[in-house]
């Protein structure tokens, strides 16, 4: 299972964002519900929901422009440094296969 901060961070935006979708969904259904108060319920919710919509689209955002900086970063050290980019590699490769194979024998 994949547990990378990306992965998780999409995960959790999806969820948000169907939380936002049925809470809008709910605000539309109970629209007929007369009364002051329900009124004001209602109007507290749509304002939460705007703001949790401006919060995600600027965490997305920030999630994008931090993960163009990791790769410009990234792009940058192996055009500088590609012997020790190519030993990275190399070395995480055997590590990941070490430990494919201890697991593959352990059946």
């Amino acid at each position: 299972m994949d547990t990378s901060p990306s992965v998780s961070t999409d995960k959790l935006m999806e969820d948000l964002r169907l939380v936002v979708e049925d809470a809008e969904d709910l605000l539309q259904v109970t629209s007929h519900q007369a009364g002051e108060k329900a009124a004001a319920v209602r109007a507290r919710i749509q304002e939460s929901l705007n703001a949790a919509k401006g919060h995600m689209a600027d965490a997305e955002k920030n999630l994008i422009e931090r993960t163009r900086y990791a790769a410009k970063a990234t792009d940058t050290y192996v055009h500088e440094n590609p012997w020790k980019a190519i030993g990275i590699s190399a070395g995480v490769g055997a590590c990941v296969g070490m430990v494919i194979g201890i697991l593959i024998g352990r059946r």
